[in-house]
């Protein structure tokens, strides 16, 4: 049977990629395929992919990401659901201004020329992108939004002025964004730059720190929710005031309170409001000097721990609290403005920092907390002591033991009574900064009157729109600055002269809620239709990079929860569930760059090989959420895959079924396919699609090794030829349809379900077995899945290589694993 057949196999047609992926993506769209309904008696899958910035091109990076997040919204579609998948710009941004300058063209022109073509190249991915909702954030029914959210969460409180540090270069008399300082200096002009304070825009992220500490509503990997955690920072403690000999007050947060009597010094950030005030004369050009050299570094670099301490003493003192000790008072790079409240109490036998900077700069240090067993004292210690014990030198606390709290909570207690501080909890992170001195963002919709003061845009005057004329400097300026007909307006509430905002907000903003608008992208009367959003909130599954963990991920969860108290949304958090892919290296293992001259080009790869094999590689090249190193010579692995799973079709597609088939054949590929329908679906199911791929890989193969055993007589056969179609569906989308078409199906493919499989044939009915002697593996037996104790034992004793292993010697104990190990002690 199995020569015949073979005599009579037909020759494959080759398979020619450009041409079947040009045919299919023109059906799919005519037929409208990637388009959802929004009501449907299947139940809601909300898929999304981070959208990318229109660069120019999507690099293998943006592949990586997308084809992937496509194969798993495509699979739950064939499980039943019905799936939004849509896709978008996040179209503001500084390269968009570098670009201007560079090659003098507006942004807005240099960046929808990226979009069309990125669209163009996205859409040779074959991907199920529902086009019709795209959103492009850089277009003003889209920021338009962006401000009335602005204006939403000024009445909510939300949204408020102060004063924070900016770069500033002075070359080029403008602002700096963080991207545009390098290693302390301007990027275009190489001037050294320093910080200087500017009133602007932020968003009280820190009202929700308790909520978003909350990770019980969703399920994100471990690594993101430590991140968040650890960026929220929360700690619990006492703020206590120490007061200057001028009277002046001096908060300080700690979470040691219970080491307040070995508080030898303070430390204030060299941006401290009171520096200028308490130093002395003679201590003034030394101080000066210090913040200015403060003010050119990064908050990275000043909170480095491997930096020498550095710091000036300003001449003055303070008043512990706790002991009426005057204290002398310091300033220090390490202490930051922004972190708790700028000042320190310095407990250098209990803090490695400050013992380091005690040394320095030979400050006493005192043992307020004592091992212990021990005799630390402030003559012994030679390195800061941070663990429990018992308080020392510290009144009437002497003894108290430090371990479980106790202490700690005692002690704010008696600061409480005393009033002289109190029990607090603290973040460590920030309110949102969003002001942006650029002009491609969304304009801050704010104008300043003389007379009335800061004065909101009236909604009904919204967009405030980006002027099309606008001039742009080599010093990157923003040109909103200097442009009078955007500048210059009439104050809404009393119509006199008055001047815009020119500062742009953080195009983070755009991404914070982006999942909503894609909904309705066209509706009118707010930024998120009810009904839609009643429909397919929250996000069921999102996938994007770990590197916007306690960024843009983070501004989205805050996003919701204010969206939420402000009644436009019902839900606690934006995203259901979260995973991150890895990123792909270039071929030395390195990072792609084109200085590197590592990058790899999709489009090319599409054109010789197809989008298939691509997606395919991409897959299969290493776990997704790890990433790994291009290998050009991989691909061709994965190109001979496609091109067996065509032939295997192509030739046997016509083949009749009978009733001439070996039965032990016809089961084994019953369970070939059962089993590889099972794999496959848990594993897209699970994003293990290196492992789903493998799985397909293996059952083509044994359809090449059945068919010669006369496996094409089967009714089997057909059935398996439309499984695999059907479960390369989600990640060959173009193969799957032709392979689906050449059998006879009814377009599309990619409207069918996912095979179902029968579990009886998925499970194994012998097993083989290794029988050990002292743990040395003497013989493998094959027996039942279910084999008791007794019975295998029984085999491996009839064995005669386990007899020879045993020889005279006793059997100790018998170590039965089923299924796994047999193995006999002897002795």
């Amino acid at each position: 049977m199995a020569t015949t057949e073979t005599q009579s196999r037909a020759r494959a047609r080759q398979y020619n990629a450009s041409q079947v992926e040009a045919k299919w993506q023109k059906a799919w769209e005519e037929a409208q395929l990637a388009k959802t309904p929004d009501h449907s008696e299947r139940p809601k899958w909300y898929a999304l992919t981070m959208y990318p910035y229109p660069s120019g091109d999507l690099h293998i990076g943006h592949w990586y990401a997308m084809a992937p997040s496509d194969s798993a919204a495509r699979f739950k579609r064939m499980c039943g659901y019905n799936v939004l998948f849509p896709m978008g710009f996040d179209a503001f941004g500084l390269p968009a201004e570098n670009a201007a300058i560079q090659r003098n063209i507006h942004p807005h022109t240099w960046t929808m020329a990226n979009i069309e073509n990125m669209r163009k190249q996205m859409r040779s991915m074959g991907a199920m992108f529902d086009w019709d909702r795209e959103v492009i954030t850089c277009l003003p029914d889209y920021y338009q939004w962006n401000q009335w959210l602005f204006l939403q969460f000024m009445k909510a409180g939300l949204a408020y002025q102060a004063k924070a540090p900016v770069w500033w270069c002075p070359k080029c008399q403008t602002v700096l964004a963080n991207e545009q300082v390098v290693e302390g200096e301007c990027e275009r002009c190489h001037s050294e730059v320093s910080r200087r304070d500017l009133t602007q825009w932020f968003f009280r992220i820190t009202k929700y720190a308790e909520e978003l500490l909350d990770f019980s509503k969703i399920d994100w990997p471990d690594r993101v929710v430590t991140m968040q955690t650890n960026w929220i920072g929360r700690s619990e403690g006492a703020r206590v005031v120490f007061t200057s000999e001028q009277d002046d007050s001096i908060e300080v947060f700690t979470t040691r309170p219970d080491t307040l009597w070995g508080a030898t010094f303070m430390v204030l950030a060299p941006e401290h409001p009171l520096v200028e005030k308490l130093t002395t004369d003679e201590q003034r050009d030394d101080v000066e000097a210090y913040v200015r050299q403060a003010r050119r570094q990064t908050e990275i670099q000043r909170t480095n721990t491997e930096n020498e301490k550095t710091g000036v003493f300003i001449g003055a003192h303070a008043v512990n609290p706790v002991n009426g000790e005057r204290v002398p008072i310091w300033i220090a790079d390490y202490v930051l403005m922004g972190y708790g409240t700028g000042a320190i109490m310095a407990v250098p036998a209990h803090d490695e920092r400050d013992f380091e900077f005690a040394r320095k700069f030979d400050l006493p240090v005192r043992v307020v907390i004592r091992p212990e067993d021990s005799d630390l004292s402030d003559e012994t210690i030679t390195e800061a002591y941070a663990g429990e014990g018992v308080m020392v030198n510290s009144a009437h606390f002497d003894g108290t033991p430090t371990a479980d709290g106790e202490a700690v909570s005692q002690v704010i207690e008696w600061l409480d009574e005393q009033g002289r501080g109190s029990g607090e909890i603290n973040y460590r992170f920030r309110d949102w900064l969003v002001s942006r001195q650029r002009y491609w963002g969304t304009p801050i919709p704010i104008i300043y009157c003389d007379s009335c003061g800061t004065v909101p845009v009236p909604e009904e005057d919204l967009p405030v729109v980006l002027p099309e004329d606008a001039e742009f400097k080599p010093t990157g300026e923003s040109p909103l600055k200097t442009h009078e007909g955007f500048v210059n307006t009439i104050c809404p509430s009393c119509g006199a002269a008055a001047k815009r905002e020119t500062d742009t907000l953080d195009t983070f903003v755009d991404s914070s809620w982006y999942q909503y608008r894609f909904l309705n992208p066209h509706y009118v009367d707010g930024p998120v239709d009810p009904d839609k959003a009643a429909e397919w909130l929250p996000v069921d599954q999102y996938t994007g990079g770990i590197e916007h963990a306690t960024m843009h991920l983070l501004y989205a969860r805050f996003f919701a929860k204010a969206m939420r108290d402000i009644g436009l949304l019902t839900i606690d958090e934006p995203f259901t569930r979260l995973y991150n892919q890895g990123i792909i290296l270039g071929e030395d293992n390195e990072k792609m760059s084109k200085s590197r001259g590592n990058v790899v080009d999709p489009d090319e790869l599409v054109s010789e090989q197809g989008a298939d094999v691509v997606r395919l590689y991409l897959m299969f090249i290493a776990p997704w959420d790890q990433g790994g190193p291009w290998n050009s010579r991989g691909i061709s692995g994965i190109e001979r895959f496609v091109r067996r799973a065509w032939a295997i079709t192509d030739e046997t597609a016509d083949l009749p079924a009978d009733d001439d088939v070996d039965p032990d054949v016809d089961l084994q590929l019953r369970k070939a396919l059962n089993k590889a329908i099972q794999v496959v679906g848990d594993d897209i199911g699970d994003f293990e699609f290196n492992t789903m791929l493998a799985r397909l890989m293996e059952f083509v193969n044994e359809l090449y090794q059945l068919r010669e055993r006369g496996a094409t007589s089967s009714p089997a056969w057909r059935e398996s030829l439309e499984s695999l179609a059907l479960m390369l569906a989600p990640s060959a989308p173009h193969l799957a349809e032709e392979l689906w078409h050449r059998l006879g199906g009814e377009f599309s493919v990619h409207q069918q379900a996912w095979p179902s499989f029968d579990p009886g044939l998925t499970v194994e009915a012998t097993v083989e077995l290794a029988v050990q002697i002292n743990g040395k593996v003497r013989d493998r037996l094959e027996t039942a899945v279910d084999a008791d104790e007794e019975t295998v034992l029984a085999m491996a004793m009839a064995s005669s290589r386990v007899q020879d292993g045993i020889g005279d010697k006793q059997v100790r104990k018998v170590i039965y694993v089923p299924g796994r190990i047999l193995n006999i002690v002897v002795g």
